[in-house]
């Protein structure tokens, strides 16, 4: 989303100056011209990831990573789901241990994890943003498209080589399970935050991913292509800004 984002920006006022920095976990993307900045802060779980003296720890219930990255900005767009299944130890996974409700585990199921640091994250939400000056965005589950037997195709069957979405409005597969997480998260809130609710139509889109032709090797169905369908979403999100 935030490639795509930037960019669509860009086209916008392509013959205005911008900069373009990386400083640690944040990029910045700026307009001097219009003087406004789109920031990505590279924090992927939300919650806190803490080297101790057992190793490197990803603790559920703590986000002091917010006190000082995510305050004071008229928007916060977050997403997290991508990062907490997309992790496979002794490859990309960055913490060695979990710690939940004061316990110390080697791993947790997933789900639960998550649910317990999207909880975290929606007390924070409510305890640091006022709406009058910030509005909060959570974009929802990014899917993917590693087995077609969740579109009927064969079971062998990948986003490789496939070149149309799925026919109709619905998923023969149905939703992933994380979305009635977030849902339910979001609604116990007592801020508003808006849902950008893309999982569906990003479901259809079994042809969006760029497959073994995204420069590395393997076979990814879990990025997107740009242009693409994360165009799809920043439509979505323009469209509710330029209402609201």
């Amino acid at each position: 989303m935030w490639q795509s984002l930037i960019c669509m920006v860009h086209v916008a006022v392509p013959q205005s100056k911008y900069t373009f920095t990386n400083h640690g976990n944040l990029s910045t993307f700026a307009l001097p011209d219009f003087d406004i900045s789109l920031e990505l802060s590279h924090n992927v779980y939300l919650v806190d990831v803490v080297k101790e003296e057992i190793g490197t720890v990803l603790k559920l219930d703590s986000i002091e990573n917010g006190n000082y990255s995510w305050k004071e900005y008229d928007v916060l767009i977050f997403n997290t789901w991508h990062w907490w299944v997309h992790t496979v130890k002794g490859k990309n996974q960055p913490w060695e241990f979990i710690e939940s409700g004061g316990k110390i585990l080697k791993d947790m199921d997933r789900l639960a994890a998550f649910k317990e640091g999207l909880t975290t994250w929606s007390k924070w939400v409510d305890s640091n943003v006022d709406p009058h000056t910030t509005q909060v965005f959570f974009q929802g589950i990014s899917p993917i498209h590693y087995n077609s037997r969740g579109w009927n195709g064969t079971s062998s069957a990948t986003c490789q080589g496939q070149t149309t979405p799925v026919n109709g409005t619905t998923y023969p597969g149905g939703l992933p399970p994380a979305v009635a997480i977030v849902k339910e998260v979001l609604k116990s809130m007592s801020k508003p935050v808006t849902l950008l609710d893309i999982t569906m139509l990003s479901l259809l889109r079994k042809d969006g991913h760029p497959s073994v032709y995204a420069g590395i090797k393997g076979n990814d169905c879990s990025h997107w292509c740009l242009a693409g369908v994360p165009d799809t979403w920043n439509e979505i999100l323009y469209a509710i800004l330029s209402t609201s």
